[in-house]
């Protein structure tokens, strides 16, 4: 099974922003919502390993969602750019950070969310370690 890699760089108010690693190189960024100790759809999950398995979102289509976060479900990757617009607890890939108006912004979100699953076509979940 993969494992891929989430090194949370920043905590800021608007949000917790990381690189996505794979076997040592870092390919993507995340936007995820700012640590509020793990409230369901307002915080960013708890660093830590998880396994992720493939799934077919109703609203996102062919993705993987984040298993095993206490108290917490449906948490799974996808496009956004604004955490606290984009996303209510799931994490946001894209290819660079930027200012949108006062917020920091992952953009190029859907050239990193391709590339995100271009690297996992071939399999149905992976391990995730967020630190």
């Amino acid at each position: 099974m993969p494992m891929i890699i989430i090194k949370r760089v920043s905590y800021l108010p608007e949000g917790s922003f990381g690189v996505i690693i794979q076997d040592g190189i870092p390919f993507a960024l995340t936007g995820e919502l700012p640590w509020l100790n793990n409230l369901p759809q307002k915080s960013c999950i708890p660093v830590g390993r998880y396994i992720c398995k493939r799934v077919n979102s109703p609203k996102f289509g062919n993705t993987f969602e984040i298993i095993g976060v206490t108290g917490r479900s449906n948490i799974l990757f996808h496009k956004g750019n604004v955490p606290k617009k984009d996303s209510k607890g799931c994490v946001l890939i894209g290819e660079q950070f930027e200012m949108i108006g006062f917020n920091v912004a992952v953009i190029a979100s859907g050239k990193g969310y391709q590339e995100f699953m271009d690297r996992l076509k071939d399999v149905n979940g992976f391990e995730l370690e967020i630190f």
